[in-house]
């Protein structure tokens, strides 16, 4: 815990995708407290032809792009916490490629711990066991 996705525009760079992928761990652990033994990462790229905003591709804005999506279990992080992480990762990402569109999004996942888990345990069921 957490997952993490991550959309790339563009064609596959896996030196730019370990890069993003390493960038969003980093700040999921600093800033939003998770443990990085925890955590998994899936990378995706989508075309610039077929990534749209405001009903232009990518490749007709000549922009980048991306999407971060974060599973969290509900509770565990306050509103500043997240807001100054979705902040940092707009940096991180518009450090990392040219271009990136101001219409790139970073999505928190606020996962209740009875319907959320991994190792086939709850997050729930872990709390249970710290005695939080």
């Amino acid at each position: 815990m957490p997952h993490i996705t991550i959309q790339l525009s563009g064609s596959r760079d896996r030196a730019l995708g370990r890069r993003a992928a390493e960038a969003v761990s980093q700040l999921t652990a600093d800033i939003l407290g998770k443990k990085p033994s925890d955590m998994a990462v899936t990378l995706d790229y989508i075309a610039d032809e077929d990534w749209l905003v405001g009903g232009k591709s990518l490749a007709e804005l000549s922009a980048a792009s991306y999407f971060v999506e974060v599973s969290i279990t509900d509770e565990t992080n306050t509103k500043a916490e997240k807001a100054e992480f979705i902040r940092q990762v707009h940096e991180a990402m518009r450090g990392l490629r040219a271009a990136v569109h101001e219409v790139s999004y970073v999505y928190l996942i606020d996962a209740r711990a009875t319907a959320y888990g991994f190792g086939g345990r709850t997050q729930e069921w872990r709390h249970q066991q710290a005695g939080v």
